[in-house]
């Protein structure tokens, strides 16, 4: 039940009982493990636009965080049974264990076709005994949830403490080359090792890290990863991140990492309709002139002009462009810092699941932090 008062009928899928959040779209036809462990879409109901879901079953190895982190889950037609060689057990059976409330055998064409028309909206899943109760008391609990729209939710999924990903366990010969301070604001799996294939040494920290907790590392370069919530309650990490940019650290971000740089440099943020969500949103680069494919899951972008380069509004950055744009809507989809050494994309190059068109990202940072610690050795 949407908070217009819209409803699909169906058949319980996974857990029963009550699930709420705002219900959003995703578009990618496969990687759908990889979707509901994104922390990114904590307190979100995703509708998954394509029609077949749970045939490969799910595993242990593609789970992109300790836990599904979907509120709830809409599907159309669920696999009666997976075939894949990898699968572990079924989707059903792994929503069911994590107490994930799902619905299946519901039109979501016409639900995502709703939710661009009207945009992402307040939204409910009942089951068993919840779903005979009467339209008027669920759509009341529909309305009365909280909004997305200032809701902080990095610090609810980010790890208690900070861990370390070493190159040598994900094939990388010899010694580390670099030392990176990521700050987890729902930081999937994949994305340090990427950087650990690359001979980078990464040190996770909590979403609520300081700046003398960074420092300690001893960082070649600091990075802030994908989240959920609202850009526009992540004060102490725009504030953490002025603090690395006046050090001249090279600095990382994606996605929700985008949207601090772009608060950090002095830019706004704002709610997007209905977002990008899904592993086929067309980018391009500005600069080159390429269109890449990418894995998206945002509802909120950054308000920076297209017509730059401009000075920041935070002035002591120096000049700053929007160096990647969407296809599809002229979104930002990433920054460039020209004065300092910073950058960031708003889409997830570490392609889990996706496209591999921006795995260049991770060698374009590790080329800043060369340069950087060149530089200093001069």
């Amino acid at each position: 039940m949407l908070e217009d008062g819209r409803t699909f009928r169906g058949r319980s899928y996974g857990a029963e009982g009550t699930a709420l959040g705002e219900a959003v779209f995703a578009t990618g036809m496969t990687g759908y493990q990889e979707t509901i462990t994104d922390p990114s879409y904590a307190r979100q109901l995703v509708v998954q636009t394509a029609p077949h879901i749970g045939n490969t079953g799910v595993n242990t190895d593609d789970a992109e965080s300790r836990r599904i982190w979907v509120a709830g889950y809409i599907v159309r037609d669920a696999a009666r049974r997976p075939s894949n060689w990898r699968s572990e057990r079924t989707l059903d059976e792994e929503l069911s264990a994590q107490g994930v409330v799902g619905i299946s055998g519901v039109d979501t064409r016409a639900v995502t076709r709703h939710l661009r028309e009207r945009g992402a909206m307040k939204a409910g899943i009942f089951s068993g005994a919840d779903a005979s109760r009467p339209d008027a008391e669920l759509l009341a609990d529909v309305r009365g949830q909280e909004s997305m729209a200032g809701a902080r939710l990095a610090e609810e999924v980010s790890v208690e403490a900070a861990y370390v990903i070493e190159p040598k366990d994900h094939g990388w010969q010899g010694e580390p080359r670099f030392t990176v301070a990521a700050l987890d604001l729902g930081i999937k799996s994949m994305t340090p090792v990427r950087f650990a294939e690359r001979g980078v040494r990464v040190h996770v920290l909590p979403a609520s890290a300081t700046l003398p907790d960074v420092q300690a590392l001893n960082p070649d370069g600091v990075f802030m990863s994908n989240g959920p919530g609202d850009p526009a309650t992540a004060d102490d990490q725009v504030q953490l991140l002025r603090d690395v940019l006046d050090t001249g650290t090279p600095f990382f971000g994606i996605c929700f990492g985008n949207q601090i740089l772009g608060r950090a440099l002095g830019f706004g943020t704002y709610k997007l309709p209905y977002g990008h969500r899904g592993i086929n949103q067309p980018v391009l680069d500005r600069r080159t002139g390429k269109v890449e494919i990418t894995s998206q899951n945002h509802g909120f972008a950054v308000d920076a002009p297209l017509d730059g380069p401009v000075t920041a509004p935070e002035s002591r950055f120096g000049k700053v462009e929007v160096s990647h744009v969407s296809l599809n809507d002229n979104v930002v989809e990433g920054l460039a810092c020209l004065d300092i050494p910073a950058f960031s994309v708003q889409y997830h190059p570490e392609a889990a699941a996706g496209p591999h068109d921006s795995a260049y990202l991770f060698d374009r940072f590790v080329d800043l932090m060369a340069s950087s610690k060149n530089k200093e050795s001069r």
